[in-house]
């Protein structure tokens, strides 16, 4: 018997699917009981990775590193970003620049920073939303 010692890409779709709706569901819960920009922010942030990944996934392309930026250039490899949120997405990196060794600093989020995030989590949830209507391709 064999067992396999990754997911399947199917497997990791669903099961970030799921991961970034609740993260997304607490950012927006958190900003709903007027909780820290702070909170709502990083909360938000995981789904927003997690949004990524699964689309990631869905496709069969994987990032090797999971900055936004890269995730962003794997993603839209197979999917096509309205530039707008492609440019939200990667100023991310700008308050998180947990990726660099030489240059590691933590931004703190403003109020703005944290509408935002909620603002990219819709878009990524009605993206995922879309392909919910297909096929997963495998």
């Amino acid at each position: 018997m064999s067992k396999l010692i990754f997911e399947t890409e199917q497997k990791k779709f669903t099961r970030l699917s799921a991961d970034a709706r609740g993260y997304h569901r607490r950012a927006v819960l958190f900003a709903e009981q007027a909780q820290s920009p702070g909170l709502i922010f990083n909360v938000g942030s995981i789904a927003v990775e997690c949004y990524l990944i699964a689309l990631c996934a869905y496709y069969g392309s994987m990032a090797f590193n999971h900055n936004y930026s890269s995730l962003m250039d794997t993603a839209e490899e197979v999917v096509n970003f309205p530039p707008e949120l492609s440019r939200k997405i990667r100023a991310l990196d700008e308050i998180f620049g947990i990726c660099s060794l030489d240059n590691y600093h933590h931004g703190t989020p403003t109020e703005a920073d944290a509408a935002g995030i909620v603002e990219i989590c819709l878009a990524l949830s009605a993206m995922l939303d879309a392909l919910a209507v297909n096929k997963l391709p495998y």
